[in-house]
């Protein structure tokens, strides 16, 4: 019995441009949202500061933390396409999981935490809001730029993701980029409307503690959307590999080649949205000769990357009985 391991990946210069060929539609997103957030955000901190709203805080600090969310996204693409190293043989795709996570804890911690607090106070202490048509331009002024977002973000999610249901999609989405944009836009919709009724509601039944009510449900809101970044963010992390349907196919065209006879597994893991990881058991035909087993090994890498161009490294582990062939293994590492 011989053993051949192959462990092949394309050569560092193809590497390097794969990984740096970050989505066009991802960036703009990010791109779009942040220069949006950050005329809203002003926009709202100075009504907010003129008529005294708690919702009205409470929005200005969810745009403050959009904004802070997309330069925290755009730095993960950007650290997520350094080429691999000696310290980091598979590149560093994962970047991008991690940064996302630290978005899902900025939008609990200091977007859904202080609005809740703002909430809770402005109820304690009774402050009445004035000059409210300030509240509802500024409201209108946000709700344009977040419609507009989220027009963007969705479109661009739909190109990347095809016609997925929508939280279907967002779980097998690889690039957490569009959706963590998607989400946060669609929550700050969501808030812009807690905040018109809290506020148009407090003033017209002279209720002000309902200004202070809108302002925490805008805060569970964002804590419902960090929660659902952090699920998708920890798989992401801890390594998903492709969906079953696919590692059906992988190991269907594996099958196939006149060379092999059983394939198991495959494993298969991301290293980023454009670079996955392949492992494969192949048992080929008794009596092939070394050189057959590594033309055979060819043409499975061949194939296997013509179909699923993202599949940036592939490792196979091939049993053979060979004849004349001496028991031992022969190993081939080439890049």
């Amino acid at each position: 019995m011989v053993k051949w391991q192959s462990a092949r990946a394309v050569n560092q210069t193809d590497a390097q441009a794969s990984t740096k060929r970050v989505p066009s539609e991802s960036t703009r997103t990010v791109y779009v949202s942040l220069g949006c957030d950050l005329g809203i955000a002003a926009a709202k901190f100075t009504v907010a500061g003129i008529t005294g709203s708690s919702a009205m805080l409470a929005e200005a600090i969810h745009s403050v933390v959009d904004s802070c969310n997309a330069v925290l996204l755009l730095w993960g693409k950007y650290a997520s396409a350094k080429a691999a190293d000696l310290e980091h043989p598979f590149g560093y795709g994962k970047e991008l999981y991690f940064w996302t996570l630290m978005v899902a804890v900025l939008i609990f911690s200091i977007g859904g935490g202080m609005s809740i607090y703002e909430g809770i106070s402005h109820i304690a202490g009774g402050h009445r809001a004035t000059r409210q048509v300030w509240d509802y331009a500024v409201l209108a002024f946000a709700a344009v730029f977040e419609v507009i977002t989220v027009i963007v973000a969705a479109r661009d999610f739909r190109r990347i993701e095809g016609d997925k249901r929508f939280w279907a999609a967002i779980h097998s989405s690889k690039d957490p980029t569009v959706f963590t944009v998607l989400l946060d836009n669609l929550a700050a919709i969501a808030g812009l409307a807690f905040a018109f009724l809290g506020i148009f509601l407090g003033h017209y039944f002279d209720l002000p503690y309902l200004d202070g009510i809108a302002s925490i449900l805008i805060g569970l809101t964002l804590a419902s959307v960090a929660v659902v970044l952090v699920r998708e963010s920890k798989g992401l992390l801890i390594g998903e590999g492709m969906d079953k349907q696919t590692l059906d196919r992988i190991r269907r065209l594996a099958e196939s080649d006149r060379a092999v006879v059983r394939v198991a597994g495959p494993l298969t893991m991301y290293f980023g949205p454009e670079s996955i990881l392949l492992a494969l058991d192949v048992e080929f035909e008794n009596g092939l000769s070394a050189a057959e087993v590594t033309a055979a090994v060819d043409r499975l890498e061949k194939n296997i990357r013509a179909a699923y161009p993202r599949i940036k490294r592939i490792f196979i582990e091939a049993e053979s009985l060979s004849k004349g062939q001496p028991e031992g293994g022969l190993v081939q590492n080439r890049t």
